[in-house]
């Protein structure tokens, strides 16, 4: 019986035995051998007729096991009508020996389907296959040689195609995946013709001879109509273009898709046809599977068990070194890339394993692979072979730490891919490493000042966050950008660390230290800057502050090591505040913060004060210490940022540039300065304020936890009292607190020499009340009762500047909108007359409204910037200083009632405006001398005048040299109180809720 060359049509499952042949055990008394052209086998039957085969083909090993009908053997060869049963192994079916031919063997109305997985045979060998959800090939019976074999398309209707590996003969094609439920297509066909008789009908055959028709399962076209079957169940879909409005078939194809698509069946459900539906439909569950593939270290194939599923599945979390492929087609291992692949090939290879399914990014199946002896995962990172992805990480079920701690581990050792690697602490001494310290300055939303155990300071940087930025470039150039208030939440998360840090010990553990870069372009310079984990209770400050959706975390590179420590808690930080809309991660608008800085801007200043002043004790947050008594607060219920001077005390001063030079500190300014930041810098106080100087600069007390700064720096000898403390509650405390440093002689008190008492007593007792009146002339009068004067014996000299400048400009006059405007800034303007004069420029708010202010004058104007020209040299205020002072009246106080100031201000200009009187300056005030002031011909006291006929009142000063003065204003004030005259018409208004009316008895 020759069985040799029926080898080459006899269609057989494969079974990966091993590289050297395998004989077949033969279960009858009777055993045949034989050879043939395809390799050696061997042949066993029973009585029955079974029979096993065995056979060696191109270096591989194959068996498997047939039967054949009672028709067998034949005088004229076999005839073997083959169909698969449900085990994969062949079963025989009686046919007629003669039938109809149609030119390939085949009954055009009837034929068998064999067909096999893929997979499960190399490529080459296959004969018989489902290719694809809409393309089958159909075999006929055997007659006297192997069964012909053709290819059908189904008609009207289309599957997703199945992957396929690029050619190597064309380097610039790519393997293409799995179209979108083609394989469950696929899969589909096969369970359902496998071993099945159909009938088909062709209705196309085109010029290359491909053919398209319908498919019957069955005998004859009464049976199932599987193209109508596929698009039921949602698995292909009807090529509507080409449909014929005749054609009942086509119709009741789109019938069925209809159908289908409102039963949401197939690739119409929720999600459409992708793996990640297949993945998700598993919840992550452990499921069997047999590895048939090791494609790297990293990825295999696997078939899922028991529905012979075979997908493609890469490790969660990790990366193998991989195999490039050339363009040659050749591909070149990277190092320990052929290591890694034998490490999981000689664990996994044809095992039986647990396959978790994790996740399907961009049709990449990720996964965990257990086996009965551990999980390869982490076997792959303990030996070196691996390293961690970020990118995946976050999917892994089995516990990511545990994965870091198996590649950390790798590269303590230094195996395999780590063999070179240098730790980011690796310089760092361990008490270096990890340190307890106290928290001074939260500088932004991912840097912090801390105070180490040995009192020096030092900057910390979060590990691997980005604080909240700006999107683009700052679109309002003419606004002064402060990152703080103008980038979203950056205030926010700096609120956050700043509430739950200040002044708090925390663990610091030094992640890497990132080297200092220098400018480059569009990238600026950067100080070297140590990273760090913060930890305080327990809890991770930039997880938290991730997780608020207040920063983001940083992308590496894959191999960029330095990191942090947690750097898996922060991206799955990440991931939870952008899944609740969190912080930067909200769709809501950006919260605006309009903070108003009034430091410095003295017109804004004096508008706040009485506000400041009414409310007492107000909240404060410090911003920022210029020294020991001077600081900037941030006013939360005023939303505005102030200069806050302390009151009563005078603390030595810091150095700093000053038009003249650098000034030189004073001894202590230095141990004042720290001291102050260190008990108050960003830590929430009560301020009282005062009074105002000329600058702008709020005066007052700030106290925090109850205790007074002001007499913490007297206690501490870093300080001294003013004489302006006589007057407030802790004059007493602070005198008590000075004297105690002043015996003991500490810091500022140190060289200190104590002078007699009597020489102290004597000069208080001759101090009097000097009258130096000298003439002025008055040239503006403001609403608030100040006025601005020049003195008459300089009023030569700016008659002659004056004179001079004009003839200079009128000579060479300058060229109209070449001036461009700055705030402080002196220059020259063109007033409503016409002529010239020297100005300052106070404000811009566009080139057509410059606010300015005529120095020798007093007045103010907004003109265009079209008006203005740079001062020449030779008139600025160096060669001859600007002419116009301010003053206030003395000994009075101006009604806030807008009418009853109006008369007073309306009354002052008509006696005194443009006219020169006589001055004296009697006091100091917050923004300017208070002096009391003459008509130049009669000497009367103007302010004086002003009580009697009723329209101010009396501001009373304590001073012992004055009281003679506020006396006779006292009396004017009662005469005409008596007399009922202007504001006292009546009577006394100012009773006990006077406050409230903003007058001070």
């Amino acid at each position: 019986m020759h069985i040799g060359p029926w080898s080459k049509w006899i269609f057989l499952k494969i079974r990966l035995i091993d590289d050297t042949l395998q004989n077949t055990v033969c279960k009858k008394k009777k055993k045949k051998k034989a050879s043939s052209n395809a390799g050696t086998f061997s042949v066993s039957w029973k009585q029955n007729w079974n029979f096993t085969y065995a056979g060696n083909f191109g270096g591989l090993a194959y068996s498997c096991c047939c039967k054949p009908f009672s028709n067998f053997p034949s005088e004229n060869g076999w005839i073997f009508p083959f169909a698969l049963d449900d085990c994969g192994d062949y079963t025989g079916g009686e046919k007629p020996r003669s039938a109809p031919s149609n030119g390939l063997g085949l009954q055009e109305s009837s034929a068998a389907v064999a067909a096999q997985d893929l997979t499960d045979a190399p490529v080459g060998h296959l004969k018989y296959a489902v290719l694809s959800g809409c393309a089958i090939i159909v075999r006929g019976q055997p007659r006297g040689g192997p069964p012909p074999e053709r290819q059908i398309n189904l008609s009207n209707i289309r599957a997703g195609a199945m992957a396929r590996r690029a050619a190597q003969a064309q380097p610039d094609t790519k393997d293409t995946p799995d179209e979108p439920w083609a394989f469950q297509a696929r899969e589909f066909l096969r369970k359902k013709l496998i071993g099945k008789e159909v009938c088909f009908t062709v209705e196309i055959k085109t010029a290359l001879g491909r053919e398209y028709g319908m498919v019957y399962l069955g005998r004859d076209t009464t049976g199932e109509n599987i193209a109508e079957v596929l698009v039921n169940e949602g698995l292909a879909t009807v090529r509507r273009e080409g449909i014929r409005g005749n054609n009942p078939e086509q119709a009741r194809l789109c019938e069925l898709e209809d159908q289908s698509k409102a039963s949401k069946k197939g690739m119409w459900s929720e999600g459409g046809g992708n793996p990640r539906n297949f993945v998700d439909s598993l919840h992550q569950k452990p499921i069997n599977a047999i590895i048939e593939h090791v494609r790297d270290g990293s990825v295999v194939r696997a078939l899922l068990l028991p529905d012979y599923y075979l997908v493609t599945v890469m490790l969660s979390g990790i990366k193998c070194p991989t195999f490039k492929r050339e363009a040659d087609g050749t591909e070149t291992p990277e190092p320990f890339a052929a290591e890694a692949k034998f490490f999981t090939e000689s664990r996994l290879l044809q095992r039986d394993v647990q396959i978790i399914l994790e996740s399907c990014p961009n049709q990449i199946i990720l996964g965990t692979i257990l086996h009965p002896n551990g999980n390869i995962t982490e076997l792959l990172l303990k030996e070196g072979f691996a390293r961690c992805v970020d990118w995946s990480m976050a999917v892994y079920t089995q516990g990511a730490e545990k994965l870091r701690a198996a590649e950390r581990s790798a590269k303590e050792r230094k195996v395999r891919i780590w063999k070179d690697y240098v730790a980011p602490t690796a310089n760092l001494d361990q008490k270096d490493r990890q340190f307890v310290a106290k928290v001074m300055q939260v500088v932004n939303a991912d840097a912090m000042v801390v105070k180490l155990n040995s009192g020096e300071n030092k900057t910390i940087h979060l590990s691997s966050i980005r604080p909240p930025r700006i999107e683009g470039e700052n679109k309002d150039k003419d606004k002064r950008f402060r990152p703080l208030y103008d980038i979203p939440y950056m205030f926010e998360a700096r609120e956050f660390l700043r509430k739950k840090l200040i002044g708090k010990k925390v663990n610091v553990t030094v992640d890497y230290i990132r080297a200092a870069t220098g400018p480059g372009e569009g990238t600026p310079a950067f100080a070297e800057r140590t990273c760090a984990t913060v930890t305080i209770g327990g809890i991770n400050i930039a997880e938290a502050l991730v997780s608020k959706g207040l920063a983001t975390v940083i992308r590496y590179r894959q191999d960029d090591d330095q990191r942090s420590s947690h750097y898996d808690e922060l991206l799955a930080a990440e991931a939870r505040a952008i899944k609740n809309g969190k912080g930067l991660h909200s769709k809501k608008e950006v919260p605006i913060h309009r903070v108003a800085d009034i430091s410095g801007e003295t017109q804004k200043a004096k508008q706040f004060l009485p506000f400041l002043q009414r409310a007492g004790r107000s909240e404060a947050v410090v911003e920022y210490v210029f020294s020991g008594s001077r600081l900037k607060l941030y006013m939360p219920k005023e939303t505005c940022l102030i200069t806050f001077l302390l009151a009563g005390i005078e603390c030595p001063r810091s150095s700093r540039n000053m038009p003249g030079g650098m000034q030189v500190a004073e001894p202590f300014s230095d141990e004042a300065m720290l001291f102050t930041k260190e008990l108050v810098l960003q830590r929430e106080v009560e301020v009282e304020v005062e009074s105002m100087d000329k600058a702008g600069n709020f005066i007052g007390w700030l106290h925090i936890e109850g205790l007074n700064l002001s007499v913490a720096l007297v206690e501490n000898a870093l300080s001294k009292v003013h004489f302006t403390a006589e007057r407030s509650a802790y004059y007493k405390t602070l005198v008590s607190a000075e004297e105690a440093c002043r015996l003991r002689k500490e810091k500022i008190w140190a060289n200190y020499e104590e002078k007699p008492v009597e020489e102290v007593v004597h000069v208080s007792e001759e101090k009097e009340r000097v009258a130096n009146y000298r003439p002025v002339y008055v040239t503006e009068i403001s609403d608030t009762l100040h006025f601005y004067a020049q003195d008459v014996e300089t009023g030569g000299q700016l008659e002659s500047l004056m004179e001079t400048m004009r003839a200079e400009i009128a000579a060479q006059p300058p060229l109209e909108g070449s001036y461009s405007a700055r705030r402080g800034e002196y220059c020259i303007a063109k007033f409503a007359d016409g002529e010239w004069y020297r100005a300052r420029v106070e404000k811009v708010e566009s080139p057509a409204k410059v606010h300015v202010f005529y120095i020798d004058y007093g007045n103010r104007e907004i003109v265009p910037s079209t008006r203005l020209a740079a001062i020449p040299p030779a008139f600025s205020t160096r060669n001859l200083p600007a002419q116009a002072t301010e003053y206030a009246f003395a000994f009075i106080q101006i009604p806030q009632d807008e009418d009853a100031r109006a008369d007073v201000v309306d009354c002052i200009v008509r006696d005194i405006q443009n006219s020169q009187c006589l001055l004296n300056v009697e006091y100091s005030g917050v923004t300017c001398p208070l002096v009391t002031i003459q008509f130049g011909d009669t000497k009367d006291d103007v302010g004086l005048g002003l009580v009697k006929e009723g329209l101010v009142m009396v501001d009373v000063r304590k001073e012992k040299h004055l009281q003679k003065m506020v006396t006779e204003y006292l009396n004017s004030q009662e005469s005409a109180k008596s007399a009922r005259l202007n504001i006292w018409r009546y009577g006394d208004f100012r009773a006990d809720d006077a406050d409230e009316f903003g007058y001070r008895r």
